[in-house]
């Protein structure tokens, strides 16, 4: 009989074809409302957004601090940094470089501010360089330093036969080089009903597993949970289970040697994603020196059962 378990932070309360909660990237699907922000927020967002919006965050700012400063050195008067030149575009790139070479602190010698007002803006802006730079620093470290689980999951789920009964399996794999040690899995199941008062509910259940933890990790780990008495996919057809409102939360944890010590990763899967009467196809070979290859490419491809 399968036993449900109390809520694991999801909620009970639900909808019809409700999103998921948790991403495929194991990040959250929640919306916040009326949060109260603080300038720790904006070092975690910083640290957590891709490398490509990092960087084109950092090259905006840096941008715009320049046409800034360089917009307001033409204001107070070109001719305190050079010699005034023919059109208002020229001199605004003159601010615009003079910022740039003072907000880097570079001074090349070529571009001086001279009166005292330009001094007082310039040392301003260096100032504001040498702060800007230092966090970015402060950044770039906590992102290279951050502990992080870098575990590919296969795209799909199958349903197939398995020793004589059925089962439920994904995939999953290491992205880096470096061995898995002891990694330990715990896979939650979320269905959705409707009860008596027409309203829609979550029921939650932890899977049982064929294995939830093994000793390492080099190449791949097919995820089986055993479809018998105690699973809460009992009773159910495999036309019905493929139909089911459901999802698969997936925790994961094991020992990483880059950052030599244990990290997380969180996963979850749709039952839209689920394939039945196939299996896993192979992923791996051995070239002619005997070494073991693995295509990673191959994570997800699967074949028909006979």
């Amino acid at each position: 009989m399968a036993k449900k378990i109390k809520d694991p932070g999801f909620g009970y309360r639900s909808k019809q074809n409700a999103q998921d909660i948790i991403n495929i990237d194991g990040s959250s699907n929640v919306k916040h409302i009326n949060r109260n922000k603080s300038l720790g927020d904006l070092y975690t967002y910083f640290v957590d957004i891709s490398w490509f919006r990092f960087f084109l965050l950092i090259i905006a700012t840096y941008t715009t601090l320049n046409i800034f400063f360089g917009l307001l050195y033409v204001a107070v008067g070109i001719e305190h940094i050079t010699n005034p030149k023919a059109t208002f575009i020229e001199d605004f790139l003159s601010g615009f470089f003079f910022s740039a070479q003072t907000l880097t602190t570079v001074g090349y010698g070529f571009l001086a501010p001279k009166g005292i007002i330009t001094n007082f803006i310039a040392a301003f802006e260096a100032m504001i360089g040498l702060l800007s730079f230092s966090f970015i620093t402060g950044l770039l470290y906590g992102r290279f330093s951050k502990p992080k689980a870098n575990v590919k999951f296969s795209h799909n789920l199958i349903l197939r036969k398995f020793n004589k009964e059925r089962a439920i399996m994904f995939r999953l794999m290491n992205r880096r080089k470096t061995v898995m040690i002891e990694p330990e899995i715990t896979v939650t199941f979320s269905i959705t009903h409707k009860d008596k008062k027409g309203e829609f509910k979550r029921q939650f259940y932890t899977l049982d597993l064929e294995r939830k933890k093994i000793m390492y990790l080099p190449t791949i780990w097919t995820v089986v949970h055993p479809i018998n008495e105690k699973s809460p996919l009992y009773n159910y057809t495999d036309q019905e289970i493929e139909k089911l409102d459901a999802f698969l939360y997936i925790l994961l944890n094991y020992h990483e040697e880059s950052f030599a010590q244990k990290v997380y990763q969180i996963y979850s899967y749709d039952f839209d994603n689920l394939e039945t009467n196939v299996k896993y196809g192979a992923s791996y070979s051995f070239d002619d020196e005997g070494y073991t290859v693995l295509n990673h490419a191959k994570l997800s491809e699967v074949e028909k059962l006979d």
